[in-house]
């Protein structure tokens, strides 16, 4: 696929391949400064981040990574595909990388993976910031129907290649976004249209959806040590804004900061917005640690520091 993208695929200056943990992973990487890793949601990709990367390697040295099975990076046996799977996955890529990220964004499902790697001991950030953070198991009908139907999906390549053809269409993508609550502009529209043309990316996300366990999860993530804080969008449609507040009765100490005016896909409408929270949010953190551990914490340990570039 990336031959076939490379021309026009946003940012491709800054893609790389890296072979880690028996698979091929695409990253971007751009800026200097404190490392902040970026992991998109199901059935998205690197290129969601497209208007945030530029902005935010103006304060941190920004990776973000293609989940196994999505955009270009190889598709994984099914337990590399579960969330202990993709989070001792991405922890091997950032060995590879030599990348001990200070914070961690996520998106919908990609919020779950720093805390699952956080509460495995894989990562030691100052701050996970969850963007419509998709914490809690499906409830009701959709909880014993979906995950089968998930799986019975990726494992068969003639029904994937016939789902990917019926709403890899423009206006089949249009209808999907428009579920989410998020209104894209041609060019968001006309990415996720190329990404869900293509079977292995429609396989990657449907076996992700099949091999999650959020019930165990769930279960664990009131262990969760590392600071959490929570960007809520409240016309998003995929994760009910109330989630957020649960969350926040379960972990002491969470921050919840609401949107008004955009969607699940919040950050790809209104990249600036987004951004100025972000790095809000990790520069009063730095200046809590740095508060913490006194004086001798140096001014590169900031996130708002100036950077080149």
């Amino acid at each position: 696929m990336w031959e076939s993208e490379i021309s026009t695929w946003p940012l491709r200056e800054l893609s790389l391949f890296v072979e880690a943990g028996g698979l091929n992973w695409h990253v971007q990487q751009a800026g200097s400064g404190p490392a902040m890793l970026l992991i998109h949601g199901t059935g998205a990709s690197s290129h969601s981040w497209r208007g945030l990367i530029p902005r935010l390697a103006r304060h941190y040295a920004v990776t973000a990574v293609d989940l196994p099975g999505h955009g270009f990076t190889d598709g994984a046996a099914r337990a590399q595909t579960s969330i202990v799977g993709m989070s001792g996955g991405i922890a091997a890529l950032l060995r590879a990388l030599r990348i001990e990220p200070s914070y961690c964004v996520g998106h919908s499902a990609g919020a779950v993976i720093p805390c699952q790697m956080a509460l495995d001991g894989l990562i030691e950030p100052r701050l996970i910031v969850g963007l419509n953070g998709a914490f809690l198991p499906l409830g009701g009908a959709a909880a014993w129907v979906f995950s089968p139907l998930a799986r019975l999906l990726s494992s068969n390549a003639r029904l994937t290649r016939l789902l990917a053809r019926q709403v890899g269409s423009r206006v089949g993508v249009a209808r999907m976004i428009a579920a989410t609550g998020s209104h894209l502009d041609a060019e968001g529209l006309d990415l996720y249209a190329r990404l869900v043309r293509n079977p292995r990316h429609v396989a990657g996300a449907l076996e992700m959806m099949g091999n999650w366990d959020m019930q165990s999860f769930s279960r664990r993530m009131p262990a969760l040590k590392t600071p959490l804080a929570l960007i809520v969008a409240e016309n998003d449609r995929i994760v009910p804004p109330r989630q957020a507040l649960v969350v926040q009765r379960r972990l002491a100490g969470v921050e919840v900061l609401r949107l008004s005016g955009v969607g699940h896909l919040a950050h790809e409408e209104m990249p600036e917005r987004v951004v100025r929270e972000i790095v809000t949010l990790c520069a009063a953190h730095s200046r809590r640690g740095a508060a913490l551990n006194g004086p001798g914490v140096s001014s590169a340990d900031r996130p708002d520091r100036p950077t080149a570039g």
